[in-house]
């Protein structure tokens, strides 16, 4: 087979050899409009064009970049272990992004996604800038494991987060409790699951147990703080434990945004004295490893982080062998993993379940 030179990319993206040369090698990039550099990169990845300065890698063109916001979280570790480890199956290599929840930092990571060294993109979450990204994902594949509820028009691997939010309810209604409290880091539009984890245990509420209540509490945290304080979702969970016991005594019941969260609440209601699931129960989110430990046994919903991280490594190579064997891209594709509630030892029946429960 011929290798690819810089006049196959010319001819493909429309332009002169001294062009692509310049692009490529990054040399005055600022005289050209950003759809021609697009077409440069795309036309140089297509056709398996490697500029010079990458061959030290092994294999440039299998290089996948994962954006990630955090690694602190168990979650994201085991999400991205998960990842790395199908992609050395199917022979990729991969190199990590962490952005701590940063509009920025999310974009530099896709202006880095246009480097011809990197073959296809996943996001380790529903990107913040949906119509950025969706606009990147036009010249590169890509795939974020995100959720259901969300419209985003990227291959995605989902997990319904609106859904784990009323099976959380349920499960509280059943134990009788009327009264529960929902606690969040940053709650805004940006955090797609966290905001239809919320919407789902209210509409179960108010579907059935409409003389219940659910009070919302939520703590802002910025990227600055998911940078340099690293227990920051434990910190966060146990101030907002605090301000629970205070602004919504009644509730018997607190769900967490994530397990990591409710391991900070678990700590600051026991500080309080109270007895777990005696006095209150608390349930999470994610189901990650130390939720397991004997001692917390937490009530969570099971998102098969593992199985969701494999299948993103999988969808972007099939999207990537459909690519080179020039073949239309296609529909969307959604690939949903069912939410399993996991009820441990955090949750037991509120204090008057023995009454009649309306």
């Amino acid at each position: 087979m011929k290798k690819p030179t810089i006049r196959d990319i010319a001819e493909k993206a429309g332009v002169s050899t001294a062009c692509v040369s310049m692009i490529l090698n990054e040399k005055d990039i600022s005289r050209f409009s950003e759809e021609t550099i697009q077409r440069v990169f795309e036309a140089s990845r297509e056709i398996g064009y490697v500029p010079k300065k990458y061959k030290l890698y092994k294999n440039p063109k299998k290089l996948i970049l994962i954006i990630c916001p955090s690694l602190m979280n168990p979650y994201y570790a085991t999400l991205i272990q998960s990842m790395e480890q199908e992609a050395r199956i199917l022979g990729f290599s991969t190199v990590l992004y962490t952005t701590y929840w940063s509009r920025e930092a999310e974009k530099e990571a896709l202006d880095l996604a246009q480097s011809p060294l990197v073959a296809g993109v996943i996001f380790a979450m529903i990107p913040q800038q949906p119509e950025v990204a969706e606009e990147a994902s036009l010249h590169i594949p890509m795939v974020a494991v995100g959720d259901k509820n969300v419209n985003i028009k990227i291959d995605t691997v989902d997990v319904n987060n609106y859904e784990a939010g009323r099976m959380i309810a349920k499960h509280l209604i059943g134990l009788g409790h009327k009264h529960i409290a929902y606690l969040s880091t940053t709650l805004n539009d940006e955090h797609s699951s966290r905001m239809n984890r919320c919407r789902g245990l209210q509409d179960e509420y108010l579907c059935s147990c409409p003389g219940g209540t659910v009070t919302v509490i939520s703590q802002d945290v910025s990227s600055e703080q998911e940078l340099h304080m690293i227990d920051v979702e434990h910190e966060v969970g146990y101030r907002l434990s605090k301000r629970c016991l205070e602004e919504a005594p009644q509730a018997t019941a607190i769900v967490a945004i994530n397990d990591m969260v409710a391991y900070g609440i678990r700590e600051g209601l026991i500080e309080a004295g109270k007895r777990l699931p005696d006095d209150i129960s608390l349930c999470g989110f994610d189901n990650i490893y130390p939720s397991r430990f004997h001692g917390i046994k937490l009530t969570t919903i099971e998102h098969a982080i593992v199985e969701r991280g494999r299948s993103s490594i999988r969808l972007l190579s099939e999207k990537l062998n459909r690519r080179s064997e020039s073949e239309s891209a296609g529909a969307i594709r959604r690939l949903e993993y069912q939410s399993v509630l996991v009820a441990g030892e955090s949750s037991g029946p509120g204090p008057h379940a023995a009454l009649d429960f309306q």
